[in-house]
């Protein structure tokens, strides 16, 4: 089949490559445009931009999807369908223009996580599993009929970032298997079933850790920004980072303040304690400093039990 793929940030990259690997045709690839990054705010394309550059394919990159030259450039593609991983809402005269319809890949098990921040939001919560869902877009975001899921288990200490690529590898494949079945004639579609649950765009005051909470939330959220945003806390009034961390099950004394630290061994173990329990966090970046593992952190900063890691500064 003849695929216009849609898609932005590195997420979506492994889906193309796979999409370039297998029997269908990318006959066009829509992105969005250039962004100025670094200190010198050079424009820079997008993950799937050079991608699609380095195969030659044609790159279309809008800045409003009801545009008339862009519609009719991509109306020029003449595809089958179009393939959509992390890009934007598309108007109805964008998804409703190829025959076969418009697939959508998520990353998350709908309609659990509809939404910006599904991964983000699975790790936040807790789950123990998650996957991916590919399904035909429709006018309301993210509730189209499902054509395929895939789980996938979320290890204890997995990260965003982690997670993010698990996904990523996963959801082209899964992406290819709905392609080939709709090709055959193959793919039974499905309504949604169960309660939908949200997952909004993350904000930046959530990274912000309250160390009076329990210490299962506390990893959470830093599983669920790491690497970005980052969830952050104070030590001697600087801002740092916490990348990794786990439970320490240990019981510690109701007297001891949330946020102290009550292990600071010179092997390693930095504790702090949580509402209820501690937490030991494993790899931090302390203000305009390079990452480093709790142990180097104790050692540079010669930490000792009953300083406290605060949530202002």
């Amino acid at each position: 089949m003849r695929v216009v793929f849609m898609g932005t940030p590195d997420f979506a990259v492994p889906t193309l490559e796979a999409l370039l690997k297998s029997s269908h045709t990318v006959v066009g690839v829509v992105t969005r445009p250039d962004k100025p990054k670094g200190r010198g705010l050079r424009l820079l394309p997008p993950p799937v931009k050079a991608v699609a550059q380095a195969h030659g394919l044609p790159v279309l990159q809008p800045t409003d999807l009801k545009d008339r030259d862009f519609l009719a450039a991509l109306q020029a593609f003449r595809a089958d369908v179009f393939v959509v991983v992390a890009f934007l809402i598309l108007p109805p005269e964008v998804f409703e223009m190829p025959p076969r319809g418009t697939i959508n890949l998520h990353a998350s098990l709908l309609p659990r996580y509809r939404g910006a921040a599904p991964i983000q939001w699975a790790l936040l919560n807790g789950d123990k599993e998650t996957g991916v869902t590919t399904f035909f877009i429709e006018r309301a975001v993210d509730t189209g009929h499902i054509l395929l899921q895939e789980k996938v288990a979320i290890g204890p200490e997995e990260t965003f970032g982690d997670l993010h690529d698990k996904l990523a590898s996963l959801g082209a494949g899964v992406v290819v298997r709905t392609l080939d079945l709709l090709e055959r004639g193959q793919l039974v579609a499905r309504p949604q079933t169960g309660k939908p649950t949200k997952a909004p765009k993350i904000r930046p005051e959530m990274a912000r850790l309250d160390w009076t909470l329990p210490a299962e939330k506390i990893v959470n959220q830093i599983r669920g920004l790491s690497p970005v945003p980052g969830a952050f806390a104070f030590f001697r009034g600087k801002r740092v980072k916490i990348y990794r961390a786990r439970v320490v099950e240990e019981e510690i004394g109701s007297t001891v303040l949330p946020g102290t630290i009550v292990s600071a061994e010179a092997a390693g173990s930095l504790v702090v304690k949580a509402g209820e329990k501690g937490v030991e966090l494993l790899e931090l970046q302390p203000e305009a400093k390079r990452k480093m593992s709790g142990a180097d952190f104790l050692r540079g900063y010669r930490v000792k039990v009953g300083e406290q890691f605060t949530s202002n500064g």
